[in-house]
């Protein structure tokens, strides 16, 4: 079955529509020997160097006393906005492995679930970027040097997940667990690194998942691997712009080996259209007033739809303005 129609009918969007009609991905163009990077992946504006962009983000081991690893934890946020957690207990290695024997199956053992349209939980594609409408000239080409595994933990057409691929099924279900309970975990150190209670926020509902894929790239440093990210979240606004937001990309670095990279997005369990938050009061003075207005969950997805990748962050649209 072809894939859904969703571009205008300019080259470009034609190209990538043509390009899922191969149902490869980019593990597809690498089986078949491309030697140059296809126009719809080469990034109009070249790729920051890990010399150019690198730095050290802090670290948190988790193993320290509560009461250290929440002051590491919030001096991290305030400062950075991202840091490293160590010693978390999330068994290392056995995911990647689990991706890369899917990814690196054959094509006809693969190509079945490839569809930019969700099969149940579960969408496998070369998933496009989303550009922010009415802006131009284009800064990100339209296709990242990826293949992405996305998985809805709460889908109620699937509720079973039995959509997601057999052969990292069990590793995916099991590192979900352990990332749920680590979310809860570093929620809790960082409201509390923040001022205050660990339990405020509530209680998540939903898990996304998304498990890409990076082949081999013939020209590494025309492609990314994603875009720059510094992806707001409902803690930054409720915190009043307490914490930091220091972006990070995934960059290709190796024409000869493959890499995997993992992002879960947690939702709350309250996430309606009359489902409101606010930033906390304890966090609200007279001196530091508050950064943001009562907004829902909605209209943040809403607004980040509408901005795609673009700056300022799409939590700006809803700044409180002083008189």
């Amino acid at each position: 079955m072809a894939p859904p129609r969703s571009f205008e009918d300019d080259a470009d969007e034609e190209a990538v529509f043509q390009f899922h009609m191969t149902r490869g991905g980019v593990r597809g163009l690498v089986e078949s020997g491309v030697a140059f990077v296809p126009p719809q992946f080469v990034a109009p504006v070249p790729p920051v160097t890990s010399a150019a962009g690198a730095f050290a983000a802090p670290s948190v081991d988790l193993s320290l006393p509560r009461a250290q690893a929440v002051a590491l934890v919030g001096a991290a946020a305030r400062s950075f906005g991202i840091f490293e957690v160590t010693n978390h207990g999330v068994p290392a290695g056995v995911i990647d492995a689990a991706l890369a024997a899917f990814n690196e199956q054959p094509f006809a053992a693969r190509s079945p679930h490839y569809s930019p349209a969700p099969i149940g939980a579960t969408t496998y594609a070369t998933v496009p970027i989303p550009r922010p409408r009415g802006v131009t000239p284009a800064t990100t080409p339209l296709l990242c040097w990826r293949d992405s595994l996305i998985v809805r933990f709460d889908c109620s057409r699937d509720p079973e997940l039995r959509s997601i691929p057999a052969p990292c099924r069990e590793a995916l279900l099991e590192y979900q667990r352990s990332m749920a309970r680590l979310g809860r975990e570093l929620t809790g150190l960082l409201l509390e690194g923040l001022g205050v209670e660990a339990g405020r926020l509530g209680k998540t509902q939903g898990c996304l998942m998304q498990c890409h894929y990076h082949p081999p790239c013939p020209e590494p440093e025309r492609v990314l691997g994603s875009l720059a990210a510094s992806t707001p979240t409902q803690i930054c606004s409720r915190c009043s712009r307490r914490t930091g937001s220091a972006g990070c990309r995934v960059v290709i670095k190796s024409a000869k080996e493959p890499r995997v990279s993992i992002a879960l997005f947690f939702d709350p369990i309250e996430h309606g259209e009359s489902d409101f938050f606010s930033p906390f009061p304890e966090l609200v003075t007279a001196e530091k007033p508050a950064q943001y207005r009562t907004l829902t969950w909605l209209e943040m997805l809403a607004n980040r739809v509408e901005l795609g990748h673009a700056k300022p962050s799409s939590l700006a649209e809803f700044r409180v303005t002083s008189n």
